[in-house]
């Protein structure tokens, strides 16, 4: 054979192995679209939806939450309880493994316990009645308890947006009020930190050394978790349309929440699947800054309960179709447990906005500049925010928009400063439905003017009634407690709800088996 073919032939099989290696590659890896891009990687600091999903890719729990949100050892091979309810010792899972190969000790438990619970309402609540926290040894952990907590394991299991991550305790030990950059846990994948492109890109590797349950079914975050992929890779398009258009094209393989205008466009593709897996659904919020005028009057922030109009939202953020969504949303999401029509008709009929104008006058407000943070990017924040603005402004509020990515908005939440130091009065988020179920993991019903969500609100009856909640075990007394606290809640007013509505999940018809609730990446194949 000549050598000009020989080189040919090999040329040719260079260009045929190139597609196999490539669609062996695709096998291998998920390629995701956040609803908002990922900047803050601390799931203790950063107190949202998008930083917690990425921890569960790379932590595990003490505890996990099945479908019915009732908490299941975990990392925990199981517990003992004596002494009335107040003793509690659990036990670790033997051959638990961080990802930098050290093992898992009860002392990294303790301390990434001790850091959750500094920035969690109901970590605080747990060892508020904590008399003593200890490791006797490397797989025990004891908690003896000054009054019994029944919801120990609930507390320690995730059920709020702050997730109790366990890492080892030469970063948990550091200042929860800090972020802690290096991700390492013990959960199914590790963190790829050099691929890391804060709200771009973020990559993650099966950790081989991961050990799942050995029994039980997969349940939410409780039970085996399985892993299919070498790789789950995140992408952040800059707009919507690009997102639904690269899934449309076998580009990426799933986009949670895509944009609603666009789902008519992803139905018609024979290619792609669109359901609803986050079942509880979610409720959008205006959330007020509380330390400074015009929002530390209370007055001003119960008249504007008659500006929100929650249809008008819902059909921005989630279409015409009113099977997707609900209006009349007072506290807890609806169909839950503790839903309730307490005060509701405060949210409901015809807004009047000249009654509004006269009672936010009567209230004492005179026009001052109120700073707004909108946002752009493919999320429901976007459209919520901005019919949210547009009601402000009927209302007669002096509205001074600003605009900015979401990553932005979190990171200038944070700030206490005045709004003309670069703080904030206004923004608008989502409380998730599985978070949002009762009052010791909403973290936005908080009125201790420190813990919970960005707003700093002070209510001493609302804490009153958590606390009362938190020690009722009997669910009529619990319910009867949460029809007070949602009465309260329109007297205070630490927030406006914007309605609730259940988002939609799209991505290839040949990834199969998501899981129930949020997306999680253990379970997911591709057939």
């Amino acid at each position: 054979m000549r050598r000009r073919d020989v080189l040919k032939l090999a040329a040719n099989a260079a260009t045929l192995a190139t597609p196999g290696i490539v669609r062996a590659e695709r096998e291998r890896t998920l390629k995701f679209v956040p609803p908002v891009p990922l900047a803050f990687l601390d799931p203790v600091w950063g107190g949202n939806f998008i930083t917690r999903r990425h921890a569960y890719l790379v932590f595990d729990t003490l505890y996990g939450l099945d479908e019915t949100l009732t908490a299941q050892p975990q990392m925990a091979e199981g517990q003992t309880v004596e002494n009335d309810g107040t003793t509690w010792t659990i036990r670790l899972r033997e051959g638990l493994r961080f990802h930098d190969g050290s093992p898992v000790l009860a002392r990294d438990v303790v301390a990434s316990i001790r850091r959750f619970a500094a920035r969690d309402g109901f970590g605080q609540a747990l060892m508020a009645v904590t008399g003593d926290l200890s490791a006797p040894d490397d797989r025990t952990l004891r908690f003896r308890l000054t009054k019994p907590f029944p919801h120990l394991p609930a507390a320690l299991g995730g059920s709020s947006e702050t997730m109790p991550c366990i890492m080892p305790e030469r970063l948990a030990q550091s200042d929860p009020f800090t972020q802690v950059t290096e991700m390492v846990g013990s959960g199914p994948y590790r963190f790829l930190q050099a691929e890391f492109n804060a709200g771009v890109r973020a990559t993650y590797e099966r950790f081989t050394g991961y050990a799942p349950r050995s029994e039980g079914r997969p349940s939410y975050t409780a039970g085996p978790k399985i892993t299919h992929f070498d790789r789950v890779e995140w992408q952040s398009p800059s707009d919507a349309a690009t997102a639904v258009a690269a899934l449309s094209q076998g580009e990426v393989d799933w986009v949670d929440r895509p944009a609603t205008d666009l789902l008519p466009f992803l139905l018609r593709n024979a290619d792609v699947t669109v359901e609803a897996k986050e079942t509880a659904g979610a409720i959008g919020i205006m959330r007020f800054n509380h330390l400074y005028p015009p929002f530390n009057n209370p007055a001003i922030r119960r008249a504007l309960l008659g500006a929100i109009d929650q249809a008008e939202v819902m059909n921005a953020v989630a279409g015409t179709d009113r099977a997707n969504w609900h209006d009349r949303v007072g506290l807890f999401s609806p169909g839950s447990p503790l839903a309730n029509e307490a005060g509701i008709d405060v949210m409901s009929g015809p807004r009047d906005y000249e009654k509004v104008k006269r009672a936010l006058a009567e209230a004492g407000y005179r026009g001052e500049s109120v700073v707004v943070l909108g946002v752009t990017g493919t999320g429901n924040i976007a459209p919520m925010s901005e019919v949210g603005v547009d009601q402000l402004r009927k209302a007669g509020m002096n509205v001074d928009l600003q605009v900015m990515d979401v990553p932005t908005m979190n990171r200038r939440r944070m700030s206490n400063a005045p709004s003309d130091k670069g703080g904030w009065n206004v923004y608008f988020t989502i409380l998730e439905g599985l978070y949002n179920a009762n009052p010791a993991t909403n973290a936005a019903i908080r009125g201790d003017g420190k813990g919970g969500m960005p707003g700093w609100p002070i209510s001493p009856d609302l804490e009153s009634l958590r606390n009362a909640w938190l020690d009722a075990t009997d669910m009529a007394v619990q319910k009867q407690i949460s029809t007070q606290m949602q009465l309260q809640m329109w007297r205070d007013v630490p927030y406006i709800p914007m309605g609730h509505w259940v988002p939609c999940t799209a991505h290839r018809r040949d990834i199969v088996d998501l899981p129930w609730g949020f997306p999680a990446f253990y379970g997911v194949r591709r057939v």
